[in-house]
């Protein structure tokens, strides 16, 4: 068996237990329990389809833990383990690379936060996280996603996939293309202020859904988990993305959805994010994360409204109008949101 093959280079056994984890979306995650030496670890197969060089995303974990641990960073840190032959990650059969990482005893994840002061506690637990890595001088950490976060290339491909898209798509989607086009101009002030180096360049965590932190079994925070994704860019990122996972009522799979944004949770979460960070924040970042939230919606709107156009070949659907469902929730939820921002 080629899953036994990776695990015996990792742990040299045969006596373990496998369990898979099905929460993620990209990499294909197992729990593996050594029975011989009692411990338990995270199997993972990285998918090199969207990770086209999985070395960088090792590297920026080693360089992540580094800095965690030379400023006495107080959450338990995610550690990769060495293989038999100390390598950090292990090929199998197909050219697929896997590798091993510490687990945490005790611990749980929530898909959507269960309640305000759980939320808080999310936001605070990536706001000390990012507050402790962004030191004065930053690492060589390198972008393990390019043009993830090129806005201007997303607009790009939406306006190409709108422009060659099957007849029948762009009709099933056409209330939705016109909300969507009188908001094309809102990534602007955010592409000049890059251009124009008016926001600075910071290590950002890329993934901040609280499903990415560990709690404990009081709703407490144990880790920050997936560091696949840091790179360097604006922490407006961070905070944009945070309260677009953070303030939707309802799964983005709804497309029925009305209401869908949570005012409240918007406070708390922006609470959390500032309370370590507020010190460390330019004074135009932090003029400008209302602004980013709008942002960071509108552009998850626009990918799956480009995927959806594009005949869904990117994100998994169930269904042929599953992201032009996904499209409605996010568009929903930009419309509650800048309503609350215009009642402030």
């Amino acid at each position: 068996m080629e899953l036994n093959y990776i695990i015996k280079e990792f742990i040299g056994t045969d006596n373990y237990e496998l369990t898979s984890i099905t929460d993620g979306l990209i990499n294909t995650t197992y729990l593996l329990e050594d029975k011989d030496q009692a411990k338990k670890f995270i199997l993972q197969k990285i998918n090199n389809h969207v990770f086209k060089q999985p070395e960088v995303i090792v590297n920026n974990h080693l360089m992540i833990n580094e800095i965690l641990k030379a400023n006495d960073y107080q959450f338990q840190i995610i550690e990769p383990i060495l293989s038999r032959n100390h390598m950090l990650l292990v090929e199998d059969v197909n050219g697929q690379p896997w590798r091993m990482l510490s687990f945490v005893e005790n611990s749980m994840t929530f898909i959507s936060a269960p309640s305000l002061q759980v939320a808080f506690e999310a936001a605070k637990t990536f706001s000390y996280f990012l507050a402790t890595i962004n030191t004065e001088k930053l690492p060589a950490i390198e972008d393990s996603l390019p043009n993830f976060l090129n806005f201007e290339k997303r607009v790009a491909d939406y306006k190409n996939a709108l422009k060659d898209a099957a007849p029948h798509l762009k009709e099933n989607a056409k209330g939705e293309i016109e909300i969507t086009n009188q908001f094309l101009s809102l990534p602007d002030q955010w592409i000049e202020m890059e251009k124009t180096n008016q926001i600075p360049k910071r290590i950002i965590h890329a993934d901040v859904k609280i499903s990415n932190i560990l709690f404990d079994q009081n709703h407490q925070p144990l880790a920050v988990i997936d560091l696949d994704t840091m790179m360097i860019s604006t922490i407006l990122y961070d905070f944009g993305t945070m309260i677009q996972s953070y303030t939707n009522t309802t799964h983005e799979d709804d497309g029925t959805a009305k209401n869908n944004f949570d005012p409240e949770m918007y406070k708390v979460v922006k609470e959390g994010f500032l309370f370590y960070l507020k010190e460390k924040l330019t004074p135009t970042e932090s003029e400008n994360l209302d602004y980013a939230a709008q942002v960071a919606i509108y552009i998850q709107e626009l990918r799956f409204l480009t995927d959806y156009l594009n005949g869904s070949t990117y994100y998994s659907i169930t269904h042929p109008e599953h992201n032009l469902d996904r499209t409605k929730n996010q568009l929903e939820l930009l419309k509650g949101l800048r309503e609350y921002l215009r009642s402030k």
